[in-house]
């Protein structure tokens, strides 16, 4: 299975982000937990593409294409926004009290420990973001 959406940089995109990732665990029969997940995954990164990549009166094009084996889902999140590695940012240190912990760090540290790899490359002028989850 290979299915894209395409989006622009406005938060109510998500919406379409959200019904995207229903329809694939629809298709594949994956469980409600596990939808819930790639969601606020994909939620988290695109999030923060809107938010970051691009100055805020620029309209651009964000790509999401999902694979799967059957195994496993791979998500590939792909931006020709500002160079951005998540996978580089300092661990959050969970220890440290919310209040007074730096802003920022916790979505990848979710996509983290929900997801089974995450990579990053700049290639060409994009962004792109590798997920995957196992699903068998």
């Amino acid at each position: 299975m290979r299915k894209e959406i395409r989006i622009i940089n406005k938060i109510s995109e998500l919406q379409k982000v959200a019904q995207f990732i229903e329809e694939i665990g629809e298709e594949l029969g994956l469980s409600t937990e596990l939808q819930m997940n790639l969601n606020l995954v994909l939620e988290e990164m695109v999030t923060n593409v809107i938010f970051y990549a691009y100055p805020e009166d620029v309209e651009a094009e964000i790509e999401l294409v999902v694979k799967s084996d059957g195994r496993e889902l791979t998500f590939t999140l792909s931006d020709q926004g500002r160079e951005f590695d998540p996978t580089m940012r300092e661990e959050t240190d969970l220890n440290v009290n919310p209040a007074v912990r730096d802003l920022g760090g916790m979505g990848i540290f979710i996509v983290k420990n929900i997801m089974n790899k995450v990579s990053y490359q700049r290639l060409e002028g994009k962004n792109l973001l590798t997920m995957t989850k196992g699903i068998d």
